[in-house]
């Protein structure tokens, strides 16, 4: 589709599971505008995080390809993707993968480090914490953290290096409503203030509705809402 920023092209995925294939992905289509926030749903095992692992050059597809912002990533060498990456991903995951050893300040000024991305933006850092709540725990290790607060640091890590796109797997899985909206709601401003492309992967009905337009999943598959038990009510 002409002025895709991300384009998923007949992907394929197979795992082999002792000695049976699993289809995880079965020709999957779709493109995402630029700026666009797209909430990916679907049950567990419906392919969702393989997708995800696709998109973000993590995994190699068997079939089909992944054009980001004009790169084909099956073109790309290991070495190529991973700089793809730190430019232009932003990567939240459900486990928080934090440094235990680095307080919550130093876990978010890591990632720069880690991109080479120039000299840390004092400002940008600011509002970013600020604006999750997190001004006055930047001082705490992860283990002095609540699950909340470690999710609003990996938040902050992942937008600090201003990505391009922001992929989010289940970022709300483990939360509370009250942190869930703090960390969808940024999620939302990211996408409305700061420009990116969000495309979050989740199993909730209610964080979806964040999105500007939601891609239903099933048995590897996009499927029409109205076919997704889950959603066929909504």
């Amino acid at each position: 589709m002409a002025g895709a920023f991300i384009e998923a092209r007949d992907l394929r995925k197979t795992y082999l599971v002792g000695k049976i294939e699993v289809e995880a992905l079965r020709g999957i289509s779709f493109s995402v505008q630029k700026g666009e926030f797209v909430s990916v749903v679907g049950p567990s095992g419906s392919g969702k995080s393989t997708l995800f692992y696709l998109l973000g050059g993590l995994t190699r597809a068997d079939g089909g390809s992944v054009v980001l912002d004009g790169e084909d990533l099956a073109k790309l060498s290991d070495a190529e993707r991973t700089r793809m990456r730190k430019r232009k991903i932003g990567f939240v995951f459900q486990k928080f993968n934090l440094l235990p050893t680095l307080d919550a300040r130093s876990n978010i000024e890591v990632a720069r480090e880690i991109s080479g991305n120039g000299r840390p933006d004092p400002e940008h850092f600011n509002r970013i914490t600020d604006l999750l709540g997190l001004t006055k725990r930047l001082g705490h290790r992860p283990s002095e953290l609540s699950g909340g607060e470690q999710q609003r640091v990996a938040l902050a890590r992942a937008l600090i290096n201003r990505p391009t796109v922001v992929l989010a797997d289940e970022p709300t899985g483990n939360l509370d409503s009250k942190n869930s909206d703090i960390v969808l709601g940024m999620l939302r401003l990211s996408n409305q203030e700061l420009g990116q492309t969000v495309l979050m992967i989740t199993h909730n009905p209610e964080a979806a509705k964040y999105g500007d337009r939601i891609i239903h999943m099933r048995d590897g598959q996009i499927v029409r809402p109205e076919d997704d038990p889950q959603w066929g009510s909504h």
